[in-house]
């Protein structure tokens, strides 16, 4: 369990030193002054909490401290823990009751939704899955070769087009061939797209559509890949695609490197979406579940 939480908080350094590093000094031994409002509220803005979680929190601590009584910043600590951990659900178990069961991946350029598909892959058959990929991401041939690599690694067929075909092509294809082959899981990789292109996002829900006329109840998950990098502009970018194609989960890719990972708790609050995988460095291992209380304890070091 050590070994679990200080992948974690590895992971989650960045965040825990440029967002909550003045937390230990700000939480001391010092009385609870106006100064120390103020300097939490910074403090949990710049950690990418968003201001209306932010605002949140801070009315819940200023509740306990006037309910217990408490004098000492110190005793803000354990309730701060409680507060962020309060604000985020414990995600759902990844089970599928029908096969094959297919996963659409969406998300903005760049977000490492391929990368993403091939570590959820590596996972899946882990657990004893059989999978198929399909390379809907056609007009990015570096997107098709870097899955067809994978696809050999792990010994699991890829469904590509030509470049620049019809992505919905390609993923009726995909899931025909899975049905044949008997697989568990489809994953189906998309082109990245600007969240405020039309053109782009009616094309997604094209291939949303043809996957549902491909196979009767399908897709069975839509996940957006979220760049955690970006911070607030994630939660733009999570409306427009959970509008468009109905998204069921998150995965919030490149985690290591981002000091925002506060934004997890701002996706929470306003979309509603739980967090199922989160990036925590390159190696395909560290794709890992979404754990709220090792989240937690990783950002606050």
């Amino acid at each position: 369990m050590a070994e679990f939480f200080m992948k974690w908080r590895t992971g989650l350094a960045k965040t825990s030193k440029a967002a909550f590093g003045r937390l230990a000094g700000l939480l001391g031994a010092t009385e609870i002054t106006p100064d120390t409002w103020d300097d939490l509220e910074a403090l949990l803005v710049q950690a990418d909490l968003g201001i209306e979680t932010t605002q949140s929190v801070l009315t819940a601590l200023r509740a306990a401290v006037k309910r217990d009584g408490l004098t000492r910043a110190s005793d803000l600590r354990d309730i701060l823990k409680a507060e962020l951990r309060s604000r985020l659900t414990t995600p759902p178990q990844v089970t599928f009751s029908v096969k094959p069961a297919v996963i659409l991946l969406v998300g903005v350029n760049g977000s490492g939704k391929t990368t993403t598909a091939a570590k959820l892959g590596l996972r899946f058959i882990q657990e004893g899955k059989t999978i198929l990929f399909g390379a809907a991401d056609t007009f990015r041939a570096a997107a098709v070769d870097q899955l067809q690599v994978w696809g050999e690694r792990l010994k699991a067929e890829v469904v590509a087009g030509a470049p620049e075909s019809d992505p919905g092509a390609v993923a009726y294809n995909a899931i025909q061939a899975g049905v044949a082959r008997s697989v568990d899981l489809i994953l189906i990789d998309t082109a990245g797209r600007l969240h405020t292109r039309f053109n782009l996002m009616e094309e997604l829900k094209k291939v949303h559509r043809v996957v549902g006329r491909a196979l009767e109840g399908a897709p069975q998950a839509v996940w957006l890949v979220l760049d955690a990098t970006t911070g607030q502009n994630a939660l733009q970018q999570a409306r427009a695609f959970r509008e468009t194609v109905k998204v069921t989960g998150v995965i919030l890719s490149k985690l290591d490197s981002s000091a925002r990972g506060g934004m997890a708790f701002a996706i929470q609050r306003e979309l509603g979406l739980p967090i199922l995988f989160a990036g925590l460095g390159e190696k395909p291992e560290d794709l890992t579940p979404f754990d709220p209380d090792a989240f937690v304890d990783g950002i606050l070091g």
